[in-house]
């Protein structure tokens, strides 16, 4: 069940930021599109990840956040993963390191997507559940995450 390439269940249409992009604008990034994640890039590479667990942890004032940049707040030192590694390495990781996120990238270091926690989860949510009754409208909107077999 989780040996599976992590590449077919990766999020790749992504919302990514600058370093220097305000915290005010990355908390209207995760309000609107309803996520937790956002890979910081500059220069074509993936240099951080902020999450909303990064806002709340630093304790800033939610007034100061249009003259703080996100590198103030960002995780710099990330865990990767390949396309082609495994899904259960992905839990793995999340499991031994408590974080919800892994930026997937080439051998180039290029950014192609990220998984997380909650893509392992509703994947095999999706095996188990093939046709959903609670959670229909999630199901609709992830189709692609797993085509019966």
């Amino acid at each position: 069940m989780m040996n599976e390439a992590v590449k077919s269940i990766m999020t790749t249409d992504l919302i990514t930021a600058k370093p220097t992009t305000k915290l005010d604008k990355i908390r209207e990034i995760f309000m609107n599109h309803k996520i937790h994640h956002i890979p910081i890039m500059e220069s074509g590479r993936i240099v951080g990840l902020v999450t909303t667990y990064d806002l709340w942890k630093n304790k800033i004032a939610p007034v100061d956040y249009a003259s703080t940049p996100v590198a103030d707040v960002m995780t710099t030192q990330i865990a990767k993963i390949r396309p082609t590694d495994k899904v259960g390495t992905a839990a793995e990781l999340f499991l031994d390191n408590r974080f919800h996120a892994l930026p997937v990238v080439n051998e180039n270091d290029n950014l192609l997507g990220i998984v997380t926690s909650f893509d392992i989860l509703l994947y095999e949510f999706k095996k188990a559940y093939p046709n959903p009754i609670l959670y229909k409208n999630l199901y609709e909107k992830n189709k692609n995450f797993l085509a019966p077999a």
